[in-house]
C-alpha cells in the first residue's frame, strides 16, 4: 500500500500496488472560494454528458454506509510524523484516521484471502 499526499489538490491518494490508476481511493476537500463559485453555477451550465444516468440497478445494489462514530483518545507519536500530518494544514487528524483507515483495511483484506 503506497501513500501520497497531492497538496495542490488536498488530495490523499491511497494506492495498492496491484490497483491500476483507475482504482484509486482519493480523500478530497475542496476550498470555500470553490463551493462558492460551483454554488453560483446554473443546472442549464452543467455538462451531464459524461455522466452515466443511475438505473434502478444501481439503486438495487446502492448500500448505506454511515459514518463511524469517533472516539477521543491521546496517543504517543514520533515527532517527525506529527509535524509531517500538520504540514499538511487544516484536517490533518481526519487525515491521520483515514491512512490508519486505509491501514487496517489492508491488513484485513490481506488475512482474508
Amino acid at each position: 500500500m503506497e501513500f501520497e499526499w497531492d497538496s495542490k489538490k488536498s488530495k490523499l491518494i491511497l494506492q495498492n500496488e496491484k490497483q491500476t490508476k483507475k482504482k484509486r481511493s482519493v480523500t478530497m476537500s475542496i476550498s470555500k472560494q470553490r463551493l462558492k463559485k460551483l454554488s453560483a453555477l446554473k443546472d442549464s451550465d452543467i455538462d451531464y454528458s459524461d455522466v452515466s444516468e443511475l438505473d434502478a440497478k444501481f439503486w438495487r445494489n446502492a448500500e448505506l454506509i454511515e459514518p463511524a462514530t469517533k472516539k477521543a483518545v491521546s496517543i504517543r507519536l514520533d515527532n517527525d510524523i506529527l509535524e509531517w500530518f500538520k504540514e499538511q494544514g487544516k484536517g490533518y487528524q481526519s487525515l491521520m484516521n483515514s491512512v490508519l483507515k486505509t491501514f487496517v483495511q489492508a491488513k484485513r483484506n490481506k488475512h482474508v484471502r
